[in-house]
């Protein structure tokens, strides 16, 4: 039986995505439709499931062309030229860590425009995607401890995004 999402992957590999980034986007997918699942079933809001799945496994599809920071750049372009909803390419270029502001878009080079995660659904792709490291899961107390070696002020928006999906979902995450 088909996962939600699965339509799209067949455009990770027309982009161009290696196998391991495919992968990555796939396990991203399967955590991000879990929390969301998970606030659904708590009902405390309401989130667009099969978005969710889209834009997991879309996530990184900007990898085809860079794997730096520009990549989500790249991918909300790429998913705007196949016809994707915006919604879809707001998920994509939004997905990065907790979100990232115009000063630091500016540090690395990026326009300077805000590019925080605003919709649940752009919320959940991002923390899923924080909570997966190649391919494997990892817990929230191993993103605690990662994101040490970000500035005060990341590091909050990481712990914030956290503790809002948990508290939607009703439980820790993953």
């Amino acid at each position: 039986m088909p996962e939600p999402g699965d339509e799209y992957i067949r455009y990770l590999k027309e982009a161009g995505c290696d196998p391991q980034v495919i992968s990555h986007c796939i396990t991203v997918r399967e955590v991000a439709v879990r929390i969301a699942d998970l606030i659904l079933s708590a009902g405390t809001a309401k989130v667009d499931r099969d978005l969710v799945a889209a834009g997991a496994i879309l996530h990184d599809i900007g990898r085809s062309e860079t794997h730096g920071m520009d990549h989500a750049d790249a991918g909300g372009r790429i998913c705007r030229e196949k016809g994707f909803s915006k919604e879809v390419c707001r998920i994509v270029e939004r997905h990065i860590g907790a979100g990232l502001k115009r000063s630091d878009r500016k540090g690395f080079g990026l326009s300077e425009e805000d590019r925080i995660p605003e919709t649940i659904e752009e919320k959940i792709v991002a923390h899923a995607d924080n909570l997966v490291s190649g391919s494997m899961i990892v817990t929230r107390s191993d993103l605690d401890v990662s994101i040490q070696k970000f500035p005060q002020e990341v590091q909050a928006r990481f712990t914030a995004l956290a503790d809002e999906l948990e508290t939607l979902a009703g439980s820790r995450l993953p």
